[in-house]
């Protein structure tokens, strides 16, 4: 199975609209796609003009087919009016000899994630869910070290996130493009779930089974913070991302 993020910024006045193209237009087209078993908008609860469509595919030759087939060309074009612009600018000549600065719209970015470990509990095909919460942790796995970071989390840490009040759905994704970096991927009933779960201990006790399988800059991270009584902070570090489900569908194809 693949996920598959398509990460966009959207006009912050024109994100209920969005929404509705989402719900209205999107989720029928993704539930006609061979191989899509689910799609959600979701919105960094940070920074409210960020968002994704996360999908999750049978195969990547699924995901791959889709995007080939036009449907997705053809959603992207009617999303464009609701992307923001981003931080360049072009530049050009009139035909009066005038600079011109137009700001450049930020096109989306694509992430494909491999090798999900399928979730113990969902709802069933044709659910529509809203408002839920979705977070993702990011983590650098050392060279070598995958498969033995993938099976402790099968075992050890999945098993235990199920148990947790709220959590729907556990996953842990391998990032196709970035070379041992894995998200740990937890969808929750509430935001106050997710908090409950980070703040309560929890989340640093799962943590700690999976710092051996963790890089080096990791490792060394946690030396100096044992040493020093105080918090390092490297390039390397666990990066928690929360985010709201605006809309999500899961499907029965």
């Amino acid at each position: 199975m693949v996920i598959r993020l398509v990460q966009m910024r959207i006009k912050p006045d024109r994100i209920a609209e969005f929404q509705r193209l989402y719900e209205e237009v999107m989720l029928p087209v993704l539930e006609r796609m061979d191989g899509c078993r689910y799609a959600a908008l979701i919105q960094n609860i940070l920074r409210a003009g960020e968002g994704s469509s996360l999908t999750l595919w049978d195969s990547a030759e699924h995901a791959d087919a889709y995007e080939r087939s036009g449907a997705f060309d053809r959603l992207l074009a009617q999303s464009k009016p609701f992307f923001a612009e981003g931080d360049e600018w072009k530049l050009q000549l009139t035909d009066d000899a005038q600079l011109q600065f137009t700001p450049v719209v930020q096109e989306p970015v694509v992430k494909s994630y491999s090798n999900p470990t399928p979730p113990e509990k969902h709802p069933p095909p044709g659910h529509q869910s809203s408002f839920m919460f979705l977070r993702m942790v990011k983590l650098i796995v050392r060279p070598g070290m995958d498969d033995e970071f993938k099976r402790v989390y099968e075992e050890s840490v999945q098993p235990e996130l199920l148990q947790l009040p709220g959590c729907r759905s556990a996953y842990v994704v391998h990032d196709l493009e970035t070379e041992n970096e894995w998200i740990s991927l937890t969808i929750w009933d509430r935001k106050e779930d997710a908090d409950r779960h980070e703040e309560g201990g929890s989340s640093a006790r799962l943590r700690a089974r999976l710092a051996p399988m963790l890089s080096g800059l990791y490792q060394w991270k946690l030396g100096m913070e044992k040493d020093l009584g105080k918090q390092a902070i490297t390039s390397e570090d666990v990066a928690v991302s929360g985010f709201r489900v605006l809309i999500g569908k899961r499907f029965g194809n």
